[in-house]
């Protein structure tokens, strides 16, 4: 089975660990499967207009730049540790109110998404692209990140864009995803090298996008694992 994290940021957005560095630690840890995934903030509100003005987002200006050096890497992690690596964002639409907030991972991007889109618009918009859409760490956390609960709350309306869940995030289970019975995926939410050490998936498919994207989709062969140095 393969080793995968669908979670993962770089100081492109805000991470601590450069992507060079970032897909090493992968690499040399053994992973067959990642997805780069760094924040696309909505700029309509104080909370995204702080995060684009301090870089802590990726931008439509640089979003050609971050997907360049995303292939570069991924040919990179391919030669040296036969590790894939698939390009992706991290929509994050941020408010006050943790009942308003969403996230979510769209992986196997192709073009920019603006976060300050309805959700209508970026769900169809991911699926044009043929992107696989993840609701992520949508219930409660244990730690001092904020709640993003909307997406959850909203369920009955927005499940049915919504390719997988979040089931676990770095160290926090969800059970009521489980209980729902929908399709589900575990990932670290890594921002620091530490965080190296979480949850996982493991995929019974093979290596390559496509492969990856369908058995998620369909959630057979799927398992998730904690991953401990």
């Amino acid at each position: 089975m393969l080793l995968c994290d669908f979670h993962i940021h770089t100081t492109y957005s805000d991470g601590s660990v450069e992507l060079r560095r970032t897909i090493d630690l992968f690499g040399q840890a053994g992973f067959d499967v990642i997805a780069i995934t760094d924040h696309v903030v909505s700029g309509d509100n104080s909370i995204g207009k702080f995060a684009n003005r301090f870089n802590l987002s990726v931008r439509e200006d640089n979003f050609e730049e971050y997907m360049t050096n995303i292939r570069q890497e991924a040919a990179r992690a391919w030669n040296k540790y036969g590790m894939l690596v698939i390009p992706g964002v991290e929509i994050s639409k941020n408010h006050l109110s943790s009942d308003k907030s969403a996230h979510m991972l769209l992986i196997d991007i192709k073009s920019f998404v603006p976060a300050s889109w309805n959700y209508e618009r970026i769900f169809l918009e991911a699926k044009e692209q043929d992107a696989l859409i993840v609701a992520c760490h949508p219930h409660y956390m244990s730690d001092m990140s904020k709640d993003t609960l909307f997406l959850w709350n909203n369920r009955e309306k927005y499940a049915k864009y919504i390719d997988a869940w979040e089931v676990a995030n770095r160290d926090d289970v969800f059970n009521v995803i489980s209980l729902k019975k929908y399709p589900y995926l575990a990932n670290s939410d890594f921002h620091k090298a530490r965080h190296l050490y979480s949850w996982k998936t493991l995929l019974n498919c093979e290596k390559d996008t496509a492969a990856v994207k369908q058995c998620i989709k369909h959630n057979k062969g799927v398992a998730i694992t904690l991953f401990r140095n």
